[in-house]
C-alpha cells in the first residue's frame, strides 16, 4: 500500500472526530449558558428597522417572557430577542445568564441519535483502525472496527428505545412561513447565495396554540409551501414536543451494526 493510500484511511476517522468535537463544544457551551427557566410567552413584537436602500438593519421579535423568582413568590418579566415568532401564553423555556448576558430562549431540539463525545470516540477508534491497518496488525484493526461497529449499533437501538418508551403522541401542526439562514454569499466564484430554509409551525395542545422552528431543512424553499401540514409528536410526561418517533428503521439498523460488529470481533479468532 503506497504512502497516499496509507494516509487516505485516516480520513473518515478525522472528520468523525472533528463532527463530534464540535458538538462537544455547542453541548458544553449550552452548559455553561447559565440556569434554565419555564416561563411563558406575555407578548411578542416584531422590530424591523431598513436603511434608505430598503435592507434590514436589524430583524428580530422582542419576546417579553414571565416566570417566577427563585423563591417562588413574585412573577418576573424578562425580554428576549428572538429570530422567530412566538404566541401570546405559549410556554417556553430560556437561559437565565449572568449581569450584563441577555438571555437566550432554547430552540426545541430533538435527541441525536449518537452522543456527541461517542461520536469522538468512533472517530477515534477509525483513526486507530487506520493506524493499525497500515502497521499490518489484523488483530487490533478488526477489534477498533468491531468496536466501532458494536458502538454505532447500540446508540441506534438505545435511541429507539428512549423515544419508544415515551410513548408520543402525534399531533398535526401547519407550515406558517420559512425561516431562511443564509450560508453563503455571492462572490465572483460562487453564483448567488446559499441559503439553508426551515419551516416554522403552528400547534394546539390543551387549547394552547405554540410556534415553533423546526430542525429539519432544505436548500430549496420550494420543499416546504405555507399551508401544508406535518406531523410532530408531543411528550406528555416533559411536555415537550419533537419531530420524529421511534422509527423502526432506526432499531433494525441497530441490530444489523450490532451483530456485525460481533461477526467482526469472533472473526479475530481466526487470526490468532
Amino acid at each position: 500500500m503506497n504512502d497516499f493510500s496509507q494516509l487516505f484511511l485516516y480520513i473518515p476517522g478525522i472528520i468523525i472526530f472533528m463532527v463530534g468535537s464540535g458538538q462537544v463544544r455547542d453541548y458544553l457551551k449550552k452548559k455553561n449558558l447559565g440556569n434554565c427557566v419555564e416561563a411563558t410567552v406575555a407578548s411578542c413584537n416584531h422590530i424591523v428597522k431598513k436603511n434608505n436602500r430598503g435592507q434590514d438593519i436589524y430583524n428580530y421579535y422582542a419576546v417579553t417572557v414571565e416566570y417566577m423568582n427563585d423563591k417562588g413568590d413574585k412573577i418576573k418579566k424578562e425580554t428576549i430577542k428572538s429570530p422567530v415568532e412566538y404566541y401570546e401564553g405559549q410556554p417556553v423555556k430560556f437561559y437565565k445568564r449572568s449581569a450584563g448576558e441577555e438571555p437566550v430562549i432554547i430552540q426545541l431540539e430533538d435527541e441525536a441519535i449518537f452522543n456527541p463525545f461517542l461520536i469522538m470516540i468512533g472517530g477515534a477508534l477509525l483513526i486507530l483502525l487506520a493506524l493499525y491497518q497500515n502497521k499490518g496488525n489484523e488483530v487490533m484493526a478488526m477489534g477498533c472496527l468491531s468496536a466501532f461497529l458494536i458502538g454505532c449499533g447500540l446508540s441506534m437501538a438505545y435511541s429507539w428505545w428512549s423515544l419508544y418508551r415515551r410513548n408520543l403522541l402525534p399531533i398535526e401542526a401547519e407550515i406558517t412561513e420559512l425561516y431562511t439562514r443564509q450560508i453563503s454569499k455571492e462572490s465572483k466564484i460562487l453564483k448567488g447565495s446559499k441559503n439553508s430554509y426551515y419551516p416554522i409551525v403552528s400547534y394546539e395542545i390543551d387549547g394552547i396554540k405554540s410556534i415553533r422552528k423546526c430542525n429539519v431543512n432544505a436548500g430549496s424553499e420550494k420543499e416546504f409551501k405555507v399551508g401544508n401540514k406535518i406531523t410532530l409528536y408531543y411528550d406528555p410526561s416533559r411536555r415537550s414536543v419533537i419531530e420524529q418517533n421511534a422509527k423502526l428503521t432506526r432499531l433494525v439498523w441497530g441490530i444489523i451494526l450490532t451483530a456485525v460488529g460481533i461477526l467482526a470481533g469472533l472473526s479475530i479468532l481466526s487470526v490468532l
